[in-house]
C-alpha cells in the first residue's frame, strides 16, 4: 500500500472512528440520528414535490426554497447512510476516493446553501422594500441565473481542495476521529506541507461565509427599517414573523458550521466530542429544520400538505 516507510501516494481506505468517547451510546445515538435523517429526506422530498405540481407556487421565494431542499438532500445524503453504517454495524472503512467524494459534496452544498440562504435575503428585501417591483426585478430568469451562479461558486471553490489533497502524499496513519471525512480532518493525516490548503480553506470558509454574511445582515437591516415604517401593526407581525423563521434557518447553519471550522484551525483545548458533536449538528440539524420551519409557516405548503393527508381542503 505505501511507496515508503514515512508516506504513500495515498493509502486504499481511512478508518472513521464515528463518534470517540461515546462507544458505548453509539448505536443508541444512531437512532435519533436516522430519525433526523428521515425527517430530513422526507420534508425535503414532499417540498419539492409540492413546489413541483402547485403551478402558484412557481414564484422567486419557492424555487429558492426548493434550491434549498435540492442542497439539504445531497448535503445529508452525502454523509448519513455511512454514519448510520459506522454507528450500526461498525462498518468504519470508506475507501480513498469514496472519502474525497465526500469532502468535495458536503463543502460544495453547505457553499451553496450558503448562497441560496443569502438569495433567499434578497427575495425577501426586494418583496418587503420594493413590493410593486418585485416581480418585474426577480424574474424566473434572474431566479435561474442566481442559482446557477450559487453552484457554480460552490463547485468551482472547493473543486482544489479534493485536487490538492490527491496530489500530496499521506502517512501511515489513516484514522480519521470523526463520522465522515472533512476538509481539515484529512489534511491531518498529510505527510506534506500543507499551510497552502489551510490557507485556501480559510479564504473560502471567511469569503463565501463573510459575504454571503453581510449581504444577508444589510438585507435584514433594511427589511427591519422598512418593517418599522409600516402603518399597521398586524401587517409589521406578518413581516416579522416570516423574516423570523428565515433567521432560524440561517442561524441553524452557521452557528454550528463556524464553530466546527473555528475549533478545527484554533480550538485545540476544546475537547474533541464536543468539536465531534457540532459536526454532526451541522450536517443533521439545518436539513431537517428547514422544510419544518417553511412547511409550518409556508401557508400554502401547509394547506397542501393538510390536503393531501386529510383529501380535502383546509
Amino acid at each position: 500500500m505505501f511507496t515508503s516507510r514515512n508516506s504513500s501516494s495515498h493509502p486504499m481506505s481511512f478508518i472513521l472512528l464515528g463518534i470517540p468517547g461515546l462507544e458505548n451510546s453509539q448505536f443508541w445515538i444512531a437512532f435519533l440520528f436516522c430519525v433526523m435523517y428521515v425527517v430530513a429526506v422526507v420534508g425535503n422530498i414532499i417540498i419539492l414535490h409540492i413546489i413541483r405540481i402547485e403551478t402558484t407556487l412557481h414564484e422567486p421565494m419557492y424555487l429558492f426554497l426548493a434550491m434549498l431542499a435540492i442542497s439539504d438532500l445531497v448535503l445529508s445524503s452525502s454523509t448519513q447512510p455511512k454514519m448510520l453504517a459506522i454507528l450500526w454495524s461498525h462498518a468504519h472503512e470508506i475507501e480513498y476516493h469514496a472519502c474525497l467524494t465526500q469532502v468535495f459534496f458536503i463543502h460544495a452544498f453547505a457553499c451553496m446553501e450558503s448562497g441560496v440562504l443569502m438569495a433567499m435575503a434578497l427575495d425577501r428585501y426586494v418583496a418587503i422594500c420594493f413590493p410593486l417591483r418585485h416581480s418585474s426585478i426577480l424574474t424566473t430568469s434572474v431566479v435561474i441565473k442566481l442559482g446557477t451562479l450559487v453552484m457554480v461558486r460552490g463547485l468551482l471553490l472547493v473543486s482544489p481542495f479534493c485536487i490538492m489533497i490527491s496530489r500530496m502524499p499521506f502517512c501511515p496513519s489513516r484514522v480519521i476521529p470523526q463520522s465522515y471525512c472533512e476538509h481539515m480532518a484529512v489534511l491531518k493525516l498529510l505527510c506534506a506541507d500543507t499551510r497552502v490548503n489551510r490557507a485556501y480553506g480559510l479564504f473560502v470558509a471567511f469569503s463565501v461565509g463573510g459575504f454571503d454574511i453581510f449581504v444577508i445582515s444589510v438585507s435584514y437591516v433594511m427589511i427591519l427599517r422598512a418593517v418599522l415604517q409600516l402603518p399597521s401593526g398586524e401587517a409589521r407581525f406578518k413581516a416579522f414573523g416570516t423574516c423570523a423563521s428565515h433567521i432560524c434557518v440561517i442561524l441553524a447553519l452557521y452557528i454550528p458550521a463556524l464553530f466546527a471550522l473555528l475549533t478545527h484551525r484554533f480550538g485545540r483545548h476544546v475537547p474533541q466530542l464536543v468539536h465531534i458533536m457540532f459536526a454532526n449538528v451541522y450536517l443533521l440539524v439545518p436539513p431537517m429544520l428547514n422544510p419544518i420551519i417553511y412547511g409550518v409557516r409556508t401557508k400554502q405548503i401547509r394547506d397542501r400538505v393538510m390536503r393531501g393527508c386529510c383529501g380535502k381542503d383546509t
